[in-house]
């Protein structure tokens, strides 16, 4: 499939002011993230286009029906399994082509930069999807302080590997430990977000404390979870899923529904907590956002 480049991306749209009634609850947990940070205004750069019949994913089904292969490869298990799972102090290496390379504390990495408010569309391989509010930095915040040299092309983000604390890593289900990649305009595009939080809260154990990456346009393999490491580099790296499946999981990974997963359809999805299926969109509905990324590109053999 070839895709041309869309219009202008329209302007920056105001979230309902009702997913912010819990802001003050998430600021008191995550206080460490807001020091010397204020909430930005609740105005995107490219905006979110949640339309009215995305209705929000209640946070009881968000929470407690997971992919995170590190707590378990049942949807259920993430959240008893990592219950106990302690994601402070964290620290995050950034390591590769940067001006220089070093490990942050969680705080020292994030300090004084933005946290946003936002809400997006998910959409799983499997062909389930939710609608979840994000809080979070733009990746391309978090990028810019890394300082990057010119010749980095791609980045790539590492989870913790610590099978004691992870007893998902004790199986052979992946490679461990789980990495993603993204090319570097798709990072730096401000739809990127590395969220800290959802639902007004800071970010649960088993949704990829305290860390994880949220590209909206993707499907949800791409959002890693509990990053430790950020690197920098001019080849494309391997990925996880692609290293476990080449001929399903391809590096791209974006949401298409008219290519199909070799083992069914990626046509329509259901939204987790209605009963049913509904037309999935190109780019996860984002299209008018993101297609110029991969303009000319053909997105049949680029999955």
């Amino acid at each position: 499939m070839l895709i041309r480049r869309p219009d202008d991306i329209p302007s920056s749209e105001i979230t309902p002011e009702s997913l912010y009634q819990n802001r003050r609850d998430f600021v008191g947990t995550a206080g460490a993230l807001a020091l010397g940070a204020m909430f930005a205004p609740s105005v995107l750069d490219a905006a979110p286009l949640i339309g009215q019949d995305d209705k929000l994913t209640s946070e009881e089904d968000a929470t407690s029906y997971n992919n995170y292969y590190e707590f378990g490869t049942d949807k259920d298990e993430p959240k008893d399994l990592a219950k106990n799972f302690r994601s402070k102090p964290w620290k995050i290496e950034v390591a590769g082509l940067v001006k220089k390379p070093q490990t942050y504390a969680f705080e020292d990495l994030f300090r004084a930069l933005s946290v946003q408010d936002r809400v997006y569309r998910h959409r799983c391989v499997e062909a389930w999807s939710m609608v979840i509010p994000w809080q979070g930095t733009p990746l391309r915040e978090v990028i810019a302080r890394c300082e990057p040299l010119p010749s980095a092309k791609f980045v790539e983000f590492t989870t913790l590997y610590d099978p004691a604390r992870m007893p998902g890593q004790t199986r052979p289900a992946l490679p461990w430990p789980y990495k993603e990649a993204l090319r570097m305009d798709e990072a730096m595009h401000p739809l990127a977000l590395l969220a800290t939080g959802m639902y007004g809260k800071a970010l649960p154990n088993q949704n990829g404390a305290p860390l994880k990456l949220v590209v909206p346009w993707k499907y949800g393999f791409k959002g890693i979870k509990a990053i430790v490491k950020i690197r920098f580099t001019d080849k494309m790296p391997n990925t996880t899923w692609g290293d476990a499946n080449p001929s399903e999981y391809g590096f791209y990974a974006n949401v298409n529904p008219t290519v199909d997963h070799p083992r069914w359809s990626q046509a329509k999805e259901r939204r987790i907590g209605q009963l049913l299926k509904v037309p999935t969109l190109m780019f996860n509905g984002y299209a008018e956002q993101v297609a110029s990324l991969y303009a000319g590109m053909d997105l049949r053999k680029n999955y």
